[in-house]
């Protein structure tokens, strides 16, 4: 007697070869049933033959019984997380060990070990070291996935920013032909004079610490940005988001005589579109002495928030409207250009599934 779907009821199930193992399927709900051992031999054979594969032996959370019953059994299946990181859900027989996967979900189900193995590298420990680093220089530390790439425009932005702070960083005389000529006054371009320091702003910085912050910055999100935009798109978006911030400082205070310099509205620009693209990374946060992980959405909420308050209490010195204009021209850039990224980039793709989840 041929088996009945445990979803569809009335349909029957038809042998389907699913990664090397024979399962019963059913042609109208996509829904597989797995006899014990053989969804783990299936993702074995999905995996490279990875023998560490045991989807049956790790289910995560429990979440309850079903109304749907086992095909032999005829008892109440029970619902589980596939496993704590990828929580997809899958049904259970207690008494067969037989499982269940619903049609939509199993290619997702395919793809566990790989998350599995992704989310243990994204999964770091702060450590001692990052704790004392982080301490020291008040820079978050970054868990992400390591670039396939070398970031060379990433690199090549540094090198020219330091190289160029040092060309008149070390002589006031140079500093002030510098400000006066490549640094950006709202007045100036409202005027329609200088308009190349449009562009060159973005290559000045104030000082050592100014310099040393942006740079690091650009470093902890620019190769991870860069390997997954191409060097080409990367550099015209960094120019783009730094074109941004610029118009939006000057619409801020069209007046202004004061001189606007760094590349803190381009690399806010680079946030928008982390914030995109890798909600599985961590970045770290020092809250006094205690170190937290915080996911991107937190992470960058906080940073927004303080150049909110900046714009109330912090007066002049920093071109808090450049940060706001620079990072909203990244989510925007990241929004229309995420379905193509996730397209090139399957491992990321698969880290942006909703049910992925990282441990912070």
């Amino acid at each position: 007697m041929a088996l009945k779907c445990p979803v569809c009821a009335d349909r029957a199930l038809d042998a389907f070869e699913f990664h090397g193992e024979e399962v019963d399927c059913c042609h109208h709900c996509g829904g597989l049933w797995f006899e014990n051992g053989e969804l783990n031999s299936a993702l074995s054979t999905a995996d490279n033959d990875d023998d560490a594969v045991r989807a049956e032996e790790n289910l995560g959370k429990h979440l309850g019984k079903t109304q749907i019953h086992c095909i032999h059994c005829d008892i109440p299946l029970e619902r589980y997380h596939l496993m704590e990181e990828f929580q997809l859900e899958v049904e259970v027989c207690h008494k067969c060990s037989g499982v269940f996967i619903e049609g939509h979900e199993r290619e997702k189900v395919v793809s566990s070990p790989k998350v599995r193995q992704l989310v243990g590298e994204l999964n770091g420990k702060v450590g001692f070291k990052t704790w004392i680093f982080q301490f020291l220089s008040q820079m978050p530390v970054e868990f992400n996935l390591k670039p396939k790439i070398t970031p060379w425009v990433t690199y090549t932005l540094i090198a020219l920013n330091v190289l160029i702070f040092l060309m008149y960083g070390m002589s006031n005389k140079n500093t002030l032909w510098v400000y006066e000529h490549l640094s950006i006054q709202a007045a100036q371009v409202m005027d329609m004079s200088e308009p190349w320091t449009l562009l060159t702003h973005m290559f000045l910085h104030g000082g050592w610490m100014h310099l040393i912050g942006n740079m690091y910055f650009l470093y902890v999100v620019g190769d991870n940005l860069e390997d997954a935009m191409g060097r080409r798109k990367y550099l015209l978006s960094y120019l783009a988001c730094g074109l941004v911030a610029a118009f939006a400082q000057i619409a801020a205070d069209p007046a202004s005589m004061i001189y606007n310099v760094g590349a803190s509205g381009a690399i806010a620009g680079l946030f928008g579109m982390y914030l995109m693209w890798f909600r599985h990374a961590s970045l770290t946060f020092m809250f006094l002495i205690y170190q937290k992980k915080l996911s991107p959405p937190m992470f960058f909420a906080l940073w927004l928030l303080f150049n909110f308050v900046g714009l109330l209490f912090g007066g002049q010195g920093v071109a808090y409207w450049a940060h706001i204009g620079g990072f909203v021209a990244g989510l925007a850039i990241g929004w229309k250009m995420k379905q193509g990224i996730m397209e090139r980039n399957p491992t990321l793709s698969l880290l942006n599934q909703p049910e992925v989840k990282i441990s912070r």
